[in-house]
């Protein structure tokens, strides 16, 4: 009988192969945690752009289709006080007088449809609200986006074997966006 002869292993090896396992295990966890959390970081800051795209939109956006509607508000009103002066008017002077209120209000509103073919306001108020609900939008998917990356790494710190690490390593997990009270309620426009 033929007996081979195996070198003896020494029972270190084993011993240092399991830890050199566990060390690679660590700093494999160890850098997902910090991916995931810059991840979280990185999101946050795209939600933090949508609050300033909003911040610097909408007033700018109120603002001017404001100063629209009532730049074609007061051509209008001008319009109907002069056609009821002219309408009221009973001697020849004050009648002449409307006359020439109602030209002077008619040439306005020339002036006004010579430069916008057609009146801007529903346009405006149409834009505005599009604006408004396209930035609510983007605002809505950020924060989307930033719980699904808290979602992830929170999932990733309380589960085994992540949970063994995170807590090494000092990672907790991290706090959803979570809607503010009131905030079912619509915001409220006003012109």
């Amino acid at each position: 009988m033929l007996l081979m002869n195996f070198p003896k292993i020494n029972p270190l090896y084993p011993i240092l192969g399991v830890l050199a396992l566990l060390l690679l295990w660590a700093i494999s966890s160890y850098n997902s945690f910090v991916t995931q959390s810059n991840a979280i970081d990185g999101q946050w800051k795209q939600v933090e752009v949508q609050y300033q795209r909003r911040y610097d939109l909408i007033p700018n956006l109120v603002e001017s289709s404001k100063g629209l509607m009532n730049q074609e508000q007061k051509v209008f009103s001008d319009l109907a006080k002069a056609r009821a002066a002219y309408a009221g008017a009973k001697s020849p002077e004050s009648k002449v007088q409307a006359a020439n209120q109602l030209d002077s209000s008619l040439s306005r509103l020339l002036v006004i449809v010579e430069n916008y073919p057609q009146l801007k306001s529903d346009q405006v108020v149409t834009k505005l609200m599009d604006e408004l609900a396209g930035t609510e939008n983007r605002v809505s998917v950020e924060r989307r986006r930033y719980n699904e990356q808290v979602q992830s790494f929170n999932t990733s710190v309380s589960t085994f074997p992540g949970n063994l690490f995170a807590g090494v390593f000092g990672f907790k997990t991290r706090t959803y966006f979570n809607a503010t009270q009131g905030s079912e309620n619509a915001p409220q426009v006003k012109f």
